[in-house]
Protein backbone atom coordinates (compact mmCIF):
# COMPACT_ATOMS: atom_id res chain seq x y z
CA UNK A 1 0.00 0.00 0.00
CA UNK A 2 1.79 3.34 -1.06
CA UNK A 3 1.58 6.54 1.35
CA UNK A 4 -1.13 7.90 -0.28
CA UNK A 5 -3.76 4.98 0.18
CA UNK A 6 -2.18 5.25 3.99
CA UNK A 7 -3.34 7.83 4.49
CA UNK A 8 -6.69 7.87 2.99
CA UNK A 9 -6.93 4.62 5.14
CA UNK A 10 -6.02 6.68 8.15
CA UNK A 11 -8.92 9.39 7.53
CA UNK A 12 -11.27 6.30 7.22
CA UNK A 13 -10.56 5.08 10.38
CA UNK A 14 -10.12 8.05 12.59
CA UNK A 15 -13.58 8.88 10.93
CA UNK A 16 -15.00 5.69 11.94
CA UNK A 17 -13.73 5.85 15.23
CA UNK A 18 -15.13 9.15 15.84
CA UNK A 19 -18.77 8.34 14.20
CA UNK A 20 -18.53 5.24 16.71
CA UNK A 21 -17.72 6.97 19.59
CA UNK A 22 -20.34 9.89 18.87
CA UNK A 23 -22.93 6.94 18.71
CA UNK A 24 -21.44 5.48 22.04
CA UNK A 25 -21.84 9.36 23.79
CA UNK A 26 -24.99 9.22 26.17
CA UNK A 27 -27.63 12.13 26.74
CA UNK A 28 -30.00 13.31 29.33
CA UNK A 29 -32.97 14.85 28.93
CA UNK A 30 -33.43 16.92 32.07
CA UNK A 31 -37.15 17.99 33.03
CA UNK A 32 -38.82 21.20 34.67
CA UNK A 33 -37.25 22.92 37.16
CA UNK A 34 -33.45 22.59 35.57
CA UNK A 35 -30.60 20.54 36.09
CA UNK A 36 -29.56 23.18 39.14
CA UNK A 37 -33.27 22.86 41.05
CA UNK A 38 -30.86 21.17 43.55
CA UNK A 39 -33.42 18.79 43.94
CA UNK A 40 -34.04 15.89 41.60
CA UNK A 41 -32.52 17.13 37.98
CA UNK A 42 -29.30 18.27 40.02
CA UNK A 43 -29.11 14.61 41.41
CA UNK A 44 -28.95 13.25 38.15
CA UNK A 45 -26.48 16.05 36.85
CA UNK A 46 -23.93 14.97 39.42
CA UNK A 47 -24.29 11.23 38.28
CA UNK A 48 -23.68 12.81 34.60
CA UNK A 49 -20.86 14.60 35.62
CA UNK A 50 -19.09 11.76 37.87
CA UNK A 51 -19.41 9.42 34.68
CA UNK A 52 -17.90 12.07 32.70
CA UNK A 53 -15.17 12.51 34.96
CA UNK A 54 -14.94 8.74 35.88
CA UNK A 55 -14.43 8.01 32.31
CA UNK A 56 -13.13 11.21 30.26
CA UNK A 57 -15.78 10.70 27.70
CA UNK A 58 -18.31 13.66 27.19
CA UNK A 59 -22.38 13.16 27.24
CA UNK A 60 -25.04 15.61 25.62
CA UNK A 61 -28.14 17.24 27.73
CA UNK A 62 -31.07 19.63 27.65
CA UNK A 63 -33.03 21.14 29.76
CA UNK A 64 -36.88 21.74 28.66
CA UNK A 65 -38.86 24.67 29.07
CA UNK A 66 -42.04 23.18 29.32
CA UNK A 67 -43.44 20.26 28.72
CA UNK A 68 -43.87 20.18 24.86
CA UNK A 69 -40.38 19.99 24.40
CA UNK A 70 -39.60 16.26 25.94
CA UNK A 71 -40.25 14.62 22.84
CA UNK A 72 -38.28 16.78 20.28
CA UNK A 73 -35.81 16.82 22.75
CA UNK A 74 -35.68 13.23 23.12
CA UNK A 75 -35.46 12.51 19.49
CA UNK A 76 -32.92 15.14 18.46
CA UNK A 77 -30.59 13.16 20.77
CA UNK A 78 -31.83 10.26 19.11
CA UNK A 79 -31.13 11.22 15.80
CA UNK A 80 -27.61 12.25 16.81
CA UNK A 81 -27.13 8.62 17.68
CA UNK A 82 -26.64 9.10 21.18
CA UNK A 83 -26.74 6.11 23.51
CA UNK A 84 -28.29 5.51 26.13
CA UNK A 85 -31.05 8.36 26.28
CA UNK A 86 -32.08 8.93 29.88
CA UNK A 87 -35.78 10.65 30.56
CA UNK A 88 -35.20 12.44 34.15
CA UNK A 89 -38.98 12.24 35.46
CA UNK A 90 -41.95 10.24 35.09
CA UNK A 91 -43.51 12.74 33.03
CA UNK A 92 -41.06 11.66 30.35
CA UNK A 93 -42.46 8.31 30.18
CA UNK A 94 -45.06 8.79 26.93
CA UNK A 95 -42.44 10.93 25.10
CA UNK A 96 -39.46 7.50 25.69
CA UNK A 97 -42.09 4.92 24.69
CA UNK A 98 -42.63 6.78 21.43
CA UNK A 99 -39.24 8.09 20.70
CA UNK A 100 -37.73 4.16 21.50
CA UNK A 101 -40.07 2.29 18.79
CA UNK A 102 -39.05 4.88 16.56
CA UNK A 103 -35.37 4.37 17.22
CA UNK A 104 -35.55 0.23 18.35
CA UNK A 105 -31.39 0.40 18.10
CA UNK A 106 -30.54 2.75 20.36
CA UNK A 107 -30.98 2.67 23.92
CA UNK A 108 -33.31 4.33 26.58
CA UNK A 109 -34.35 4.87 30.04
CA UNK A 110 -36.56 6.38 32.07
CA UNK A 111 -35.70 7.72 36.06
CA UNK A 112 -38.98 7.51 38.03
CA UNK A 113 -41.38 6.07 35.71
CA UNK A 114 -41.34 2.01 33.83
CA UNK A 115 -41.81 2.30 30.02
CA UNK A 116 -42.52 -1.24 28.74
CA UNK A 117 -40.26 -1.50 25.93
CA UNK A 118 -37.36 -3.73 25.07
CA UNK A 119 -35.09 -1.30 24.42
CA UNK A 120 -35.60 0.76 27.71
CA UNK A 121 -34.18 0.46 30.71
CA UNK A 122 -36.84 2.14 34.04
CA UNK A 123 -35.52 3.15 37.34
CA UNK A 124 -38.07 3.38 39.94
CA UNK A 125 -37.37 3.89 43.83
CA UNK A 126 -39.15 2.56 46.88
CA UNK A 127 -39.41 6.33 47.91
CA UNK A 128 -41.53 5.27 50.64
CA UNK A 129 -38.87 3.94 52.97
CA UNK A 130 -37.08 6.34 53.19
CA UNK A 131 -40.02 8.89 53.72
CA UNK A 132 -40.51 6.28 56.77
CA UNK A 133 -37.15 7.30 58.14
CA UNK A 134 -37.63 11.11 57.94
CA UNK A 135 -40.95 10.91 58.96
CA UNK A 136 -39.33 8.88 62.33
CA UNK A 137 -36.97 11.81 62.88
CA UNK A 138 -39.86 14.05 62.26
CA UNK A 139 -41.71 12.74 64.70
CA UNK A 140 -38.86 12.57 67.47
CA UNK A 141 -37.79 16.20 66.63
CA UNK A 142 -41.51 17.51 67.04
CA UNK A 143 -42.06 19.13 70.56
CA UNK A 144 -45.99 19.66 69.65
CA UNK A 145 -46.66 16.07 68.02
CA UNK A 146 -47.69 17.83 65.32
CA UNK A 147 -45.29 17.67 61.84
CA UNK A 148 -46.70 18.50 58.35
CA UNK A 149 -46.05 17.30 54.52
CA UNK A 150 -45.66 19.87 51.56
CA UNK A 151 -46.13 18.03 47.89
CA UNK A 152 -45.93 19.20 44.80
CA UNK A 153 -47.73 18.15 41.80
CA UNK A 154 -50.21 16.29 43.11
CA UNK A 155 -49.84 12.47 41.54
CA UNK A 156 -49.44 9.04 43.16
CA UNK A 157 -45.76 8.84 43.37
CA UNK A 158 -45.80 12.20 45.73
CA UNK A 159 -48.71 10.20 47.50
CA UNK A 160 -46.12 7.51 48.27
CA UNK A 161 -43.82 10.16 49.85
CA UNK A 162 -46.50 11.20 52.21
CA UNK A 163 -47.56 8.01 52.99
CA UNK A 164 -44.06 6.78 54.00
CA UNK A 165 -43.55 9.81 56.11
CA UNK A 166 -47.00 9.56 57.62
CA UNK A 167 -46.39 5.53 58.81
CA UNK A 168 -42.52 6.70 60.20
CA UNK A 169 -44.24 9.77 62.09
CA UNK A 170 -47.20 7.63 63.82
CA UNK A 171 -44.54 4.76 64.20
CA UNK A 172 -42.66 7.01 66.32
CA UNK A 173 -45.11 8.83 68.11
CA UNK A 174 -48.65 6.86 67.75
CA UNK A 175 -50.50 10.02 68.22
CA UNK A 176 -48.53 12.37 66.20
CA UNK A 177 -50.56 14.68 63.37
CA UNK A 178 -50.13 15.00 60.15
CA UNK A 179 -50.82 17.86 58.19
CA UNK A 180 -50.30 17.60 54.38
CA UNK A 181 -51.01 19.76 51.33
CA UNK A 182 -50.09 19.58 47.84
CA UNK A 183 -48.99 22.82 45.79
CA UNK A 184 -50.65 22.02 43.01
CA UNK A 185 -52.04 19.83 39.75
CA UNK A 186 -49.35 20.76 36.87
CA UNK A 187 -46.15 21.05 36.62
CA UNK A 188 -45.79 24.22 37.93
CA UNK A 189 -46.09 22.78 40.82
CA UNK A 190 -42.06 21.69 41.05
CA UNK A 191 -40.89 25.52 41.36
CA UNK A 192 -43.39 28.00 43.04
CA UNK A 193 -41.21 28.54 46.22
CA UNK A 194 -43.84 31.06 47.30
CA UNK A 195 -46.65 28.63 47.42
CA UNK A 196 -44.36 26.42 48.82
CA UNK A 197 -43.94 28.92 52.13
CA UNK A 198 -47.44 29.66 52.14
CA UNK A 199 -48.18 25.86 52.79
CA UNK A 200 -45.65 26.08 55.20
CA UNK A 201 -46.48 28.30 57.24
CA UNK A 202 -50.10 27.57 57.29
CA UNK A 203 -49.58 24.51 58.76
CA UNK A 204 -47.15 26.21 60.91
CA UNK A 205 -49.75 27.75 62.10
CA UNK A 206 -51.89 25.04 63.11
CA UNK A 207 -48.83 23.87 65.61
CA UNK A 208 -46.68 21.71 63.03
CA UNK A 209 -43.17 22.40 63.85
CA UNK A 210 -41.10 19.83 61.27
CA UNK A 211 -42.09 20.13 57.62
CA UNK A 212 -40.94 17.63 54.45
CA UNK A 213 -40.89 19.25 51.61
CA UNK A 214 -41.23 16.42 48.51
CA UNK A 215 -41.87 19.59 46.06
CA UNK A 216 -38.36 20.09 43.83
CA UNK A 217 -37.95 23.66 43.55
CA UNK A 218 -41.25 24.48 45.54
CA UNK A 219 -39.22 23.07 48.54
CA UNK A 220 -36.83 26.28 49.05
CA UNK A 221 -39.82 28.44 49.70
CA UNK A 222 -41.30 25.85 52.50
CA UNK A 223 -37.28 26.11 53.67
CA UNK A 224 -36.84 29.56 54.07
CA UNK A 225 -40.73 29.58 56.05
CA UNK A 226 -39.16 26.90 58.44
CA UNK A 227 -35.45 29.29 58.88
CA UNK A 228 -37.95 32.58 59.37
CA UNK A 229 -40.35 30.65 61.69
CA UNK A 230 -37.77 29.05 63.67
CA UNK A 231 -38.73 25.84 62.89
CA UNK A 232 -37.27 22.58 60.96
CA UNK A 233 -37.43 21.46 57.58
CA UNK A 234 -36.52 17.94 55.44
CA UNK A 235 -35.34 17.92 52.31
CA UNK A 236 -36.12 15.82 49.50
CA UNK A 237 -34.39 13.96 46.50
CA UNK A 238 -30.78 15.41 46.86
CA UNK A 239 -28.89 16.09 50.83
CA UNK A 240 -31.06 19.47 51.11
CA UNK A 241 -29.40 19.95 54.58
CA UNK A 242 -26.97 22.98 53.38
CA UNK A 243 -29.31 25.19 52.43
CA UNK A 244 -30.75 26.21 55.56
CA UNK A 245 -28.27 24.80 58.16
CA UNK A 246 -29.95 24.66 61.45
CA UNK A 247 -32.82 24.60 59.92
CA UNK A 248 -32.83 21.33 58.12
CA UNK A 249 -33.24 18.49 60.09
CA UNK A 250 -32.49 16.16 57.28
CA UNK A 251 -33.09 15.46 53.56
CA UNK A 252 -34.75 11.90 52.42
CA UNK A 253 -31.96 11.69 49.94
CA UNK A 254 -33.14 9.49 46.98
CA UNK A 255 -30.31 8.45 45.01
CA UNK A 256 -30.67 9.81 40.94
CA UNK A 257 -27.36 10.04 40.92
CA UNK A 258 -26.53 6.46 41.10
CA UNK A 259 -28.91 5.51 39.35
CA UNK A 260 -28.59 7.76 36.31
CA UNK A 261 -23.98 6.99 36.99
CA UNK A 262 -25.54 3.30 36.96
CA UNK A 263 -27.68 3.70 33.39
CA UNK A 264 -24.74 5.70 31.71
CA UNK A 265 -22.03 3.18 32.58
CA UNK A 266 -24.30 -0.16 31.72
CA UNK A 267 -27.59 0.17 29.79
CA UNK A 268 -30.17 -3.24 31.65
CA UNK A 269 -32.98 -3.25 29.81
CA UNK A 270 -36.32 -3.71 32.16
CA UNK A 271 -36.89 -2.52 35.35
CA UNK A 272 -34.37 -1.33 38.40
CA UNK A 273 -36.13 -0.88 41.52
CA UNK A 274 -34.32 1.04 44.38
CA UNK A 275 -34.76 0.60 48.00
CA UNK A 276 -33.19 1.15 51.36
CA UNK A 277 -31.70 -2.53 50.72
CA UNK A 278 -30.18 -1.08 47.55
CA UNK A 279 -28.84 2.21 48.72
CA UNK A 280 -31.13 4.14 46.45
CA UNK A 281 -33.41 5.76 49.38
CA UNK A 282 -31.60 7.21 52.98
CA UNK A 283 -31.66 9.42 55.24
CA UNK A 284 -29.17 12.40 54.97
CA UNK A 285 -26.33 12.99 58.21
CA UNK A 286 -23.61 15.28 57.67
CA UNK A 287 -22.16 18.03 59.44
CA UNK A 288 -24.91 20.43 58.61
CA UNK A 289 -27.52 18.39 60.85
CA UNK A 290 -24.86 16.74 63.04
CA UNK A 291 -25.78 18.72 66.05
CA UNK A 292 -29.28 17.91 65.53
CA UNK A 293 -30.06 14.50 65.38
CA UNK A 294 -29.43 13.12 68.79
CA UNK A 295 -27.65 9.71 69.62
CA UNK A 296 -31.60 8.75 70.75
CA UNK A 297 -33.17 9.86 67.34
CA UNK A 298 -29.85 8.23 65.50
CA UNK A 299 -30.45 4.81 67.56
CA UNK A 300 -33.97 4.59 66.54
CA UNK A 301 -34.31 5.54 63.32
CA UNK A 302 -31.46 3.23 62.08
CA UNK A 303 -32.63 0.80 63.93
CA UNK A 304 -36.35 1.17 61.41
CA UNK A 305 -34.27 1.41 59.00
CA UNK A 306 -32.68 -2.32 60.04
CA UNK A 307 -36.07 -3.88 60.21
CA UNK A 308 -36.85 -2.05 56.95
CA UNK A 309 -34.02 -3.64 55.02
CA UNK A 310 -34.75 -7.11 56.89
CA UNK A 311 -38.33 -7.40 56.26
CA UNK A 312 -39.16 -6.73 59.58
CA UNK A 313 -40.74 -3.62 59.37
CA UNK A 314 -42.67 -3.79 55.95
CA UNK A 315 -43.48 -0.25 54.79
CA UNK A 316 -46.91 0.04 52.93
CA UNK A 317 -46.54 1.49 49.40
CA UNK A 318 -49.73 4.11 48.39
CA UNK A 319 -49.19 3.23 44.63
CA UNK A 320 -49.34 -0.29 45.37
CA UNK A 321 -50.57 -1.30 49.11
CA UNK A 322 -54.11 0.38 48.56
CA UNK A 323 -52.59 2.15 51.70
CA UNK A 324 -53.26 5.30 52.98
CA UNK A 325 -56.16 6.32 51.11
CA UNK A 326 -55.97 10.42 51.51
Amino acid sequence: MNMKHTTRWGVLVASLVTSLHAVADPAVVFDMGGKFDKSFNEAAFRGMEKWKKDTGKNYLSFEIANESQREQALRRMAEKGASPIIGIGFGQASSIEKVAKEFPKLQFAIIDMVVNQPNVQSVVFKEHEGSFLVGVMAAIASKSGKVGFVGGMDIPLIRRFQCGYEQGAKFANAKAEVFSNMTGTTGAAWNDPARGGELAKAQFAKGADVVFAAAGGTGMGVYQAAKDGGKLAIGVDSNQNYVQPGTMLTSMVKRVDLAVYNVAKGHTPGVSVLGLKEGGVDYAADEFNAKMITPEMKKRVDAAKADIVSGKIKVADYMADNACKF
